[in-house]
């Protein structure tokens, strides 16, 4: 097997505009076969996308002895119930974001997927994958802007549609969930730490019952992070990195554009200087980058412990704001 055969989860939006379009353009994997329950809808994305198979129902495309792994971009509420129910039928499984809808779901997942021990499992953080973060990782290691101290991020949108899933609690909806995750991962990516503490200011839709507002201070033993998220805000996201001696800041450190160049900037001893980075899809790499994992039977990029301890900081979040005090996650 040169390539891996994926199967899709569903005909979830971030899967047919994002998602399945890179992974058609790596080099080690093919999306072979998509699901939805609704066959029509399957057949007419199929079609649409140039996708072989489409199937009626999600159980179909499980039993499918052709398709050697599942990508899952269900909702949050569904994703560790099917990812167990791809690796009970022999599929390797790269999950969306966040893993689960809690700490104890994640550790549950990693827990029952420890006996699937020929199964590739991972979350799939794609931003991780794109080389504007991998070069940011590597100035920051090699001490180019001295020694990291804190970190600043932000990620917002503006989305009040109370039948958009992001905006269903029931559901794993809200913006700590949804785009605070990322905010929380990279400082734990960048520090290659976890946080000893956490404080949290959390802001409700009255009527919806999601976090609309939250920001939230990590407390590393080397330094912090502050962040802010938001899915009542103008659209924004930004990261700067500061160290001792330089700081480095990424444009659009999330949602890399795939169709132009990016950049990130490092301020070093008064001058800046601006590192492009040539056109690249972060989806592909990262489909590539499983998919190696799997052909070559070696541990997966990002391990599911990472997920699970992101999932704790999220709590802690949450505890914080509603407690008033810093928790230990």
């Amino acid at each position: 097997m040169d390539r891996v055969r994926f199967g899709i989860l569903s005909t979830a939006k971030i899967g047919i505009e994002k998602v399945i379009p890179a992974m058609q353009q790596g080099h080690l994997c093919e999306v072979t076969a998509i699901c939805s329950r609704t066959p029509d809808r399957a057949e007419k994305v199929a079609e649409q996308l140039d996708i072989p198979t489409a199937y009626g129902s999600y159980e179909e495309l499980l039993s499918d002895p052709t398709v050697d792994a599942i990508y899952n971009p269900l909702p949050n509420h569904l994703h560790v119930p099917w990812t167990l129910k791809a690796l009970e039928a022999g599929k390797h499984t790269l999950c969306e974001k966040p893993i689960g809808l809690s700490a104890d779901e994640a550790q549950q997942l990693a827990d029952q997927s420890a006996s699937y021990r020929d199964l590739k499992l991972m979350e799939a953080f794609m931003y991780r994958f794109h080389p504007q973060w991998e070069k940011a990782k590597a100035l920051v290691d090699q001490g180019d802007i001295g020694e990291l101290r804190t970190i600043n991020s932000v990620f917002s949108y503006f989305n009040d549609d109370p039948e958009n899933i992001r905006n269903k609690p029931e559901m794993g909806g809200g913006g700590l969930m949804d785009i605070g995750c990322y905010c929380i991962s990279l400082a734990r990516f960048l520090f290659d730490d976890e946080p000893e503490a956490i404080c949290g200011s959390v802001e409700f839709d009255p009527v919806m019952g999601i976090d609309r507002l939250a920001s939230g201070v990590l407390r590393f033993a080397r330094g912090t992070s502050t962040f802010t998220c938001s899915t009542q805000l103008v659209p924004d996201q930004g990261v700067t990195i500061y160290g001792t001696e330089g700081k480095i800041e990424i444009e659009i450190p999330f949602n890399a554009p795939p169709d132009v160049p990016t950049r990130i900037w490092l301020t070093r001893d008064g001058r800046t200087e601006e590192i492009r980075f040539e056109v690249c899809n972060q989806y592909t790499l990262q489909g590539d980058a499983f998919s190696r994992s799997i052909l070559e039977n070696t541990e997966v990029p990002t391990p599911l412990t990472d997920a699970v301890n992101n999932m704790k900081a999220i709590e802690a979040v949450f505890k914080s704001a509603e407690t008033g005090t810093w928790i230990e996650p």
